[in-house]
């Protein structure tokens, strides 16, 4: 199993934050995105990112449908989902 299978929560908000600065006219953006993101291979990071774009068109064309989130309790501070279906349905897409 390659050191890119599984994706942690953290590389995975590295990422995002690493794709706001990187972008596409950005040389060596592969290999600056792995240097962020920290454990990855610019073509783990390039396929994770591929796969992404692969995701938010399907949703965008109904093909899967935006996972339903509700406001948490103030004191939760953030979404949670709507039932545990749902929470497996999203997950299956990663």
């Amino acid at each position: 199993m390659a050191s890119g299978s599984k994706w942690t929560a953290k590389q995975n908000k590295m990422f995002e934050n690493a794709l706001a600065i990187y972008d596409r006219d950005t040389p060596e953006r592969w290999n600056n995105l792995a240097r962020a993101v920290g454990g990855k291979t610019a073509e783990e990071v390039k396929r994770h990112y591929e796969n992404l774009v692969e995701d938010v068109n399907k949703i965008e064309s109904g093909q899967v449908p935006f996972p339903a989130y509700t406001k948490s309790e103030p004191a939760g501070g953030g979404f949670r989902f709507v039932d545990e279906e749902q929470r497996m349905r999203s997950l299956q897409l990663h």
